[in-house]
């Protein structure tokens, strides 16, 4: 199977796995996606989730973050992490805001990465799922399944990312980048990976991963036939 027919596979079974795509982050305008996925760095979608709601009561929009301390914020989001770095940041971004933007968030990745704490991955998010504009944000799942489909070298989330763009049509990236994400963690996780469910990288993947993983899971199975 050549590249193209590999990037057609993956194409069609996210498709067929995931035709309605949930959206990790709740949120329910750009500026409390932005808030979230800023927050999302270094924590699980499911911490943010809980506690966006919490912040959000007492501050979901520029005017009401500044009337907020750093000190305020920072506790509330204590449970994601990072709290010091990402309350200041939350603070900086929203005065911003206000002062240069009419307290709206701005839909250009330029001005989305000149605000504090905020990286070129989450002003891509922002612009995808915040504005619909074709975006490929890289995560540890996308710059991890890349390289296992054969498709990135996985030399870093940069590189995984110019090649997900030359690769994919443009306007199924903001799709597929989400599902990708589902399906890396259902399927094809970091730990606890069983090939056999992982019908992507089983048809498509690179040869020398699955002869190893094939390999550790004959020396497993070995292991468990002889303590019997």
């Amino acid at each position: 199977m050549n590249k193209e027919a590999r990037v057609q596979f993956v194409i069609d079974k996210l498709k067929e796995l995931y035709p309605t795509i949930p959206v990790p982050l709740d949120h329910k305008d750009p500026y409390t996606l932005l808030i979230a996925v800023l927050l999302s760095a270094q924590c699980t979608d499911v911490r943010v989730n809980q506690i966006t709601p919490l912040l959000f009561a007492k501050a979901d929009n520029p005017y009401d973050m500044v009337k907020m301390s750093i000190e305020e914020i920072k506790e509330i989001i204590r449970p994601c992490g990072l709290s010091p770095m990402k309350s200041k940041g939350i603070h900086g971004l929203s005065e911003i805001l206000i002062e240069k933007y009419n307290g709206e968030v701005p839909e250009s990745f330029e001005a989305l990465e000149a605000l504090p704490a905020v990286g070129h991955k989450t002003a891509s998010v922002v612009m995808s799922q915040g504005f619909g504009v074709p975006a490929f944000p890289v995560d540890t799942h996308i710059h991890r399944l890349m390289y296992r489909w054969n498709l990135s070298n996985g030399k870093n989330v940069a590189q995984t990312e110019k090649d997900a763009k030359r690769l994919f049509p443009r306007d199924l990236w903001n799709d597929l980048h989400l599902q990708i994400i589902w399906y890396g963690r259902e399927y094809s996780p970091a730990r606890g990976w069983n090939l056999e469910k992982d019908i992507i990288t089983k048809t498509v993947g690179k040869k020398s991963l699955i002869e190893e993983m094939e390999k550790a899971s004959t020396v497993v199975k070995k292991s468990k036939a002889q303590s019997k």
